[in-house]
Parts: C-alpha cells; structure tokens; sequence
C-alpha cells in the first residue's frame, strides 16, 4: 500500500536571528505523520519564496541555497523509495533518521520478546509457569507473522509500535485464527508486558497502550460440588498414575493451591501457627503474593501417604501439567463426573466449598493469595447452597423478631 509522501522547505521564523536571517528547516510528511529538521543554513526572508520553496535572485548565495535544497530532496526522495520497496512500511521519522545518518540499530520488538522470552525461560517452575511462558511463546510467534502480513517486514522497531499497530494486530488474530475474546486479550496482554519493558528501559516514551483498554469477558469458571468432591475422595483405582493424580486434585480442592505451587510444595512450606496446628505457607509463584492454608485432616493424610516418597525434598509426587490434566478427564470419567477437570478447577472448588460453609470471602482471599476480593469473587461461585445456609442464619438470628410479630396477628 502506498502512503501519502510530501517534502517542504521553509523558513523558521520564530528563530529569527540578529542579522534578520532566519534557519530553513525541511518538514517530511508521510501518512500525516511529520519530521522536521534544521538545514544548517540561514536565509534572508526577502529572498525566499514560500510557494515554489526556492530562494529567488541570481546570487550565488541563491544558488548555493537551492542548490542544497534539490539535493536534499533526491536525496530524500530516493531513501522513501527504498524504504517502500524493502520494508512497504514508511515512517517520516525512519526516513529523517536515514538522511542524517542517525539510522543506528534501535531496538526491536522481536528481538526485545526473544531475550525476555530466553530470560523467562531460566525460571520455569520458579517465578514463572509454563502455560505463561508458552503465551509469551506464541505472542511472538503471533507477531512475526503479522508483520509480514501487514508490513512485510521480518521485525519492526519499539518506536513504531502505536495504538494502531495494535488494533491491526488484534484484527489480524480474529480474522485469521478466531480466538475467543479471552484468549485474544491474553495474547494483548503479553505484548502490553513486552511494551512496559522498553518503557522500563526507556527505548520508548509514549505508552501506545495508555488509552487502549484490554477487556476481559466473564465466564463461567465452573467448579466441583461437595457431592462430585466425594466421589473422588470415594474412588478407587487399578492404575497407580490416575490414583496419585486424584490424591493431588483432592489436597488443591482442600487447599485451594494452584498446579505450579503444589508441584513446588516442600517441606519447608509446612508451618506451626499460634495455636499449634500445621499450616502451609508460602508465595505465589504465579504473582509473588503470601498465601496461608491451615492443614485439614485429609490434606495431612495425603501429605503421609506421600511421605518419603518423592524426591528434592518435595512433598507430593507432582507431574507435568498437560499430563495431569489428561488424567483427571480419564478419572472423571471413570467416577461419573460430566464436566472438564482441569488442575485450575480445584481452586474454583475449594473457593466454593470454602464460602458455602460459611468461611468469610476474606478468608478465602488470604488463602488463595489474591490482593483483591474482586479477584475472589471471580473464583468463589454463591451458590443455592450458600444463600440458603445465609438466610437459615440470618432467620435464627431474627426469630425473636418473627416471633413477636406472631403473637400481634
């Protein structure tokens, strides 16, 4: 696609000099988007006209303007076509930068996602899971392809990138593969983090994602009810592999940890409280955040099955997550539970279960380790159950009330 290209010449004015000369400065312009810069030379405005941006007479002074004049704009002329047959992607600010020979290598949005991505790599299972890692993966993958789809260019630099590369990219993504809303946005969201580091680092100054709002659809997270719980608890199982997997699902819906943090669990985790009963503490991994879980008896009882029989001072004998999550569609199959099993779903279950028994949704907070009730309320599900138990407090609470006006009727 061709842009809109102009050059023109003119003279400074408000940089008026003492001897009544004035700076001639040239202004490219591509797109709507403009560079300006300084000619080095001083011009007698008398002798400048603006619609033909010549200088007039026949002195050599004139001359030597005009002269400077038509060979910066070849000059620029030529740099603009090479630039639309190389890259079909023009900026003025690329095009100035060339002719003054401040086109150094900046850096670029590619090679920015691959030393994050290389860096990230070294704290898998650290700071950082792998589901995570994988969408930063595919965020640049995603990119690369863009990029030669849209501008036919291998990379891009982080000072191109604005509010509209953005909107193209998101275009691109549904027109191509037709990503949820959700998973579009987590794709977005990589790239936000990809944009905040150069801004970190100051290779940008503007936020191209400051008035550019990811938005979230909500969905129906799904959990276990007690009833489905017990069936698992119940279950008993030929294969050793779908028995393990099963024990580990129930400790997360009696603990309410995500996959990466049982699978890190460890012994130094297990902590005395004030009142003397075993707790388990620790941070996230995922964000960074404390979490505090007091140890149930059939989470002590896992925790003993499992006990010198795992390796690197782990507590549980904790497994790949895609293999995990294959497993548990085989068990709930196999105990007569119709819905998806996921490692993430015990954590909806145990929120749920946690608040339907009357466990305050600041409690449940603390134990998951999340710093907002509002991301709480997306995992603890009010459920009939819970409203009932509610209410059948809240009526206990009143019956003197209900009783009195009883006796008036």
């Amino acid at each position: 696609m061709r842009s809109t290209f102009k050059i023109l010449f003119y003279l400074k004015r408000d940089k008026q000099k003492a001897n009544g000369t004035i700076p001639l400065f040239c202004r490219i312009t591509v797109d709507g988007q403009e560079a300006r810069f300084g000619m080095k030379c001083d011009v007698n405005p008398k002798y400048w006209d603006v619609k033909t941006s010549k200088a007039t007479g026949r002195t050599a002074e004139a001359a030597k303007i005009n002269s400077l004049v038509d060979t910066t704009k070849a000059a620029i002329y030529k740099i603009y076509r090479e630039q639309q047959e190389r890259d079909n992607y023009v900026t003025a600010e690329k095009i100035k930068n060339v002719f003054l020979g401040i086109d150094r290598k900046q850096q670029t949005l590619l090679e920015l996602f691959d030393s994050h991505n290389k860096e990230r790599k070294l704290h898998l299972g650290i700071t950082i899971n792998r589901s995570t890692y994988s969408m930063y993966c595919l965020t640049r993958k995603y990119l690369a392809d863009f990029l030669v789809c849209q501008y036919n260019q291998q990379d891009i630099s982080v000072k191109e990138i604005n509010k509209q590369f953005i909107v193209n990219f998101e275009t691109y993504l549904l027109a191509e593969y037709n990503f949820s809303k959700n998973y579009l946005t987590g794709l977005l969201k990589k790239l936000r983090h990809i944009i905040q580091v150069a801004l970190d680092n100051e290779w940008i100054y503007k936020n191209p994602f400051s008035d550019y709002k990811l938005q979230w659809e909500k969905v129906d997270r799904g959990y276990l009810t007690q009833s489905e719980v017990e069936k698992l608890i119940n279950a008993r199982f030929d294969d050793k592999v779908m028995e393990v997997a099963c024990d580990i699902f129930i400790f997360c819906c009696f603990t309410g940890l995500a996959y990466i943090d049982v699978k890190n669990l460890s012994r130094e985790n297990i902590k005395s409280s004030f009142n003397g009963n075993q707790w388990i503490r620790g941070k996230r991994i995922k964000c960074n955040t404390d979490y505090s879980i007091p140890l149930m008896n059939i989470t002590k009882t896992i925790l003993e099955k499992y006990k010198g029989k795992t390796s690197d001072n782990l507590l549980l004998p904790v497994r790949c997550v895609q293999w995990y999550n294959i497993v548990l569609n085989k068990i709930a199959k196999q105990c007569g539970i119709n819905k998806k099993i996921t490692s993430h779903l015990a954590r909806h279950t145990f929120a749920t279960l946690a608040l339907t028994k009357g466990v305050s949704i600041e409690s449940v907070s603390k134990m998951l380790g999340h710093t907002k009730i509002s991301t709480t309320q997306i995992y603890a599900r009010v459920n009939d159950e819970k409203i009932s138990n509610d209410m059948e407090a809240f009526a206990g609470k009143l019956a003197a009330i209900e009783e009195k006006y009883s006796l008036t009727k």
